[in-house]
């Protein structure tokens, strides 16, 4: 009997849980890979600085560290630093935890780790922030007068709304499980933004390879030992079996 009411509350999960897919979420966009690329995450630490520490903290990532991809410490002092920071400072927000908390409604969280914390079902951390910082549109009915359709009623308003203009999301009700859903159709520009779509889109993905980058700064280096370790293991692989053959071959 117990067996059989776990089965069944088992059930009812799996139930809810392909109930919330199929009514809500969106398909992510497969974010570019630039970890190799050092101009686009010199550029996407160029973004992060400019846009993101007003609000949010990195806070187990000292500026220093940015020599890791090609900046000198004069670059990271003139383009990065503000007058009272120091190079050896961890990327810590500027706007204090109780004024953030009074104007979002909750303080925003630590972006060191953001792109290995957000991987899910959808595809990886980056997909889910590559798309996520390009599908925000207005929505007046919001205390910030934003929305997001990766996030759907996110609490924070478009950071990069002057690189990408402003715009409204087009809804579709459609028939789903039973349900009325409302499907995303297309964009209504407001507002044209300094960069063009594709320029913005280029933009956001070097943003978020810097993220990725900054969740682990040694993972190219990770896995380009990775792969001489395999290399390694398989060189050692057919000198044991050509030693195994030699030394068992007089043997009957």
């Amino acid at each position: 009997m117990k067996k059989i009411l776990l089965s069944f509350i088992a059930a009812l999960g799996l139930m809810a849980g392909a109930a919330q897919a199929a009514g809500g979420g969106m398909a992510w966009d497969k974010a570019p890979n630039r970890l190799n690329d050092q101009g686009a995450l010199q550029n996407g630490a160029k973004l992060f600085v400019n846009y993101c520490v007003g609000c949010h903290s990195a806070a187990f990532m000292r500026y220093n560290r940015l020599q890791d991809i090609g900046l000198t410490n004069e670059q990271i002092k003139e383009n990065l630093l503000f007058t009272t920071e120091k190079i050896g400072d961890t990327m810590k927000a500027t706007v204090l935890p109780k004024q953030a908390k009074e104007w979002f409604g909750a303080n925003p969280p630590d972006l060191t780790v953001i792109a290995r914390s957000r991987a899910g079902a959808g595809g990886t951390g980056s997909d889910y922030l590559y798309t996520f910082l390009r599908t925000f549109y207005r929505d007046e009915t919001k205390a910030t007068g934003w929305n997001n359709l990766a996030f759907p009623n996110v609490g924070m308003p478009n950071p990069l709304w002057q690189l990408q203009g402003q715009r409204h999301a087009v809804f579709e009700e459609q028939q789903s499980h039973g349900q009325t859903v409302q499907v995303h159709k297309a964009w209504e520009t407001i507002t044209p933004g300094s960069m063009t779509p594709e320029q913005y889109d280029a933009a956001i993905g070097d943003l978020v390879g810097y993220l990725q980058w900054m969740g682990e700064p040694a993972q190219q280096k990770r896995v380009n030992l990775g792969i001489w370790v395999l290399a390694f293991l398989a060189l050692a692989s057919v000198a044991a079996w050509k030693l195994n053959a030699a030394f068992w071959k007089d043997v009957k």
